[in-house]
């Protein structure tokens, strides 16, 4: 085959080709629009972000403090009233603390599989359940299959996870196969995270398809991309020239779907800041840290990972997901979490305040987690703490639950929960009452044709809904 092909408008392979937004990105919207179309099922405006705190969140230094322990457990951080009566959190996280009316606190949380990446904040499920049929699918893509519809102006699950969350693939679709997939932009250019040498490779053996790019290249005039009736002539055009060598399938209507979602500029534009007020960008902007980061931690711009999320809902995605990083402080954890103690307290403090005035917040329901909690003793020789599945905390709000709630209780060392431990798939199932959804009712039908029910355990926090 020839490589001097163009359309009538001058667009040649080249440029269709370096053209990230019809690459894989197409592909793999197409395939979950279709998937989303056949399931034949109602639309929902209730939303879900979660907040994946990469590495795991440490209890005793967030919402756990025991200052009466000693000091090779309780650590360097003062605990602060907040507005729960009785309720002290974190002095790093004032803002929380401020807001906490609005907020439910769960010091309890158990079940953890020990597990090094998110795959359970998003199913509530281990790996291993179902691993001969796929696995369990994460939330997201169970609300794609159940909620999406082949007229969404947004896919219906987006994952900005970075780090060990997107190396392994957390947010992943389980049996449900690959046409649930969420819908990863790359998000690299605005929020650096770093990942560590052995992270590199294993991310590079599982090949290059985590992430789409959004942003054309620059050798493509976007105005020339503008009329998507000329654009789709001459893309069936070049389609009939180069399906011989197995570069594309047929375009069908679910895949000018997709291009219409990439190109209709709602979707791209929910990631452009510079179309936020700037009174609202600077609502979510943390200038500054103090403390030591670690070289896979996050800057302080990260807290308008947040932002994205909201602009994201507002845009029609239905599942969000996003990660802050790096909570793994195996060495040096209160000069690492000094930093990132601040983008959380900003961050989610900042996404629950502007759902709250744009009269969104009972619609939007929001998880901050992470895969476990940390060791209660502090390690002498490296100053960190490390993995600790027993117990781990969260953060729970919006979505119509109850706020100024704290729940459950651990130990004088925060080592396991002796009152109201609160499941991983106790939390989903609330989730899932929130999105209307019952997960002991619904079931999806399994590669063998068996339905699976959502859950098979777990019920809605009784003292939130």
């Amino acid at each position: 085959m020839t490589s001097d092909f163009s359309t009538s408008d001058g667009l040649g392979r080249r440029d269709f080709l370096r053209a990230g937004v019809f690459g894989g990105a197409v592909a793999s919207l197409a395939q979950m629009l279709r998937a989303e179309d056949a399931a034949g099922v109602r639309s929902s405006s209730k939303a879900v972000i979660f907040v994946h705190l990469d590495g795991g969140p440490p209890q005793l230094d967030m919402i756990d403090l025991k200052p009466h322990a000693p000091v090779e457990i309780r650590g360097e951080f003062l605990p602060i009233a907040t507005q729960i009566p009785g309720v002290q959190i974190c002095e790093l996280m004032p803002k929380l603390a401020s807001i906490a009316n609005r907020v439910a606190f769960v010091r309890s949380l158990v079940g953890s599989a020990g597990a090094h990446d998110a795959f359970q904040c998003q199913s509530g499920f281990v790996a291993k359940e179902l691993q001969s049929l796929g696995g369990r699918p994460a939330l997201g893509s169970v609300v794609s299959k159940l909620h999406g519809s082949t007229s969404d102006a947004a896919p219906s699950f987006v994952d900005l996870m970075q780090g060990r969350a997107l190396v392994r693939n957390s947010a992943r679709p389980g049996f449900l196969g690959p046409a649930y997939q969420p819908f990863r932009p790359d998000i690299s250019q605005l929020f650096a995270r770093e990942l560590e040498p052995g992270m590199k490779n294993e991310l590079a053996r599982l090949g290059t398809n985590h992430s789409v790019s959004l942003k054309l290249d620059g050798a493509i005039d976007v105005d020339r991309l503008s009329d998507r009736i000329t654009l789709l002539a001459q893309f069936d055009l070049f389609r009939r020239e180069v399906d011989a060598a197995g570069m594309m399938t047929a375009m069908d209507r679910f895949t000018q779907q997709a291009v219409g979602i990439l190109t209709s500029g709602r979707f791209a534009d929910a990631l452009d800041f510079s179309k936020e007020d700037s009174r609202v960008l600077d609502h979510y902007t943390l200038r500054e840290t103090s403390g030591q980061p670690n070289f896979t931690s996050e800057g302080p711009e990260s807290t308008r990972k947040f932002l994205l999320a909201r602009r994201l809902i507002d845009a029609g995605v239905r599942c969000v997901s996003l990660s802050i990083s790096d909570f793994d402080t195996h060495s040096d954890n209160f000069p690492r979490l000094r930093h990132l103690l601040p983008i959380v307290d900003h961050g989610l403090s900042a996404l629950i305040t502007d759902l709250e005035e744009r009269g969104q917040l009972d619609d939007v329901t929001i998880v901050v987690w992470g895969e476990f909690g940390r060791t209660p003793r502090v390690d002498p020789k490296s100053g960190g703490r490390h993995h600790w599945p027993q117990v781990g905390p969260a953060i729970l709000a919006g979505g119509g639950l109850r706020g100024g709630v704290v729940l459950g209780e651990t130990d004088r060392t925060a080592s396991t929960a002796i009152a109201r431990p609160v499941h991983y798939k106790d939390v989903f199932a609330t989730i899932y009452h929130n999105l209307g959804i019952d997960p002991h009712r619904t079931a999806l039908t399994d590669p063998q044709g068996r339905p699976q029910h959502l859950l098979d355990e777990g019920q809605p926090i009784r003292e939130l809904i």
